[in-house]
């Protein structure tokens, strides 16, 4: 799956589709999923173009893969979920399930998850 401009990600960091930002730096945008799972359900994106965690882990710089880690933590603690735990996921690839090809990462919580999120 090749980077496509036009994804959903893009089009959001490009303010052409609205969003609502819980966080946002130099670097990343942190949203709420328009289709939530659990209580809380954000997505958490670098602004470069990446398709993937191996894409970003091999182009990104020093200071994006630090800006998305630490956004990350920052948006547990500012929505509430850090102290009682909370899940993060990325799908990556056709068999891991990504479906939009711009890096992604779910944060979970406000809720009991449980060992594993059930399968679609």
């Amino acid at each position: 799956m090749a980077y496509d401009p036009d994804n959903i990600f893009a089009k959001i960091l490009r303010g052409e589709i609205p969003c609502t930002k819980v966080h946002e730096d130099e670097h990343t945008l942190a949203f709420k999923d328009i289709h939530p799972q659990t209580a809380v359900h954000v997505l958490v994106i670098p602004k470069g173009a990446y398709q993937s965690w191996d894409d970003f882990s091999t182009k990104a710089s020093d200071a994006e893969i630090g800006a998305l880690i630490r956004a990350v933590g920052k948006v547990a603690r500012d929505l509430g979920v850090a102290e009682e735990g909370y899940r993060v996921l990325s799908n990556i690839g056709e068999n891991g399930g990504q479906e939009v090809p711009h890096l992604h990462i779910h944060l979970f919580g406000g809720q009991k998850l449980g060992r594993m999120i059930k399968p679609a």
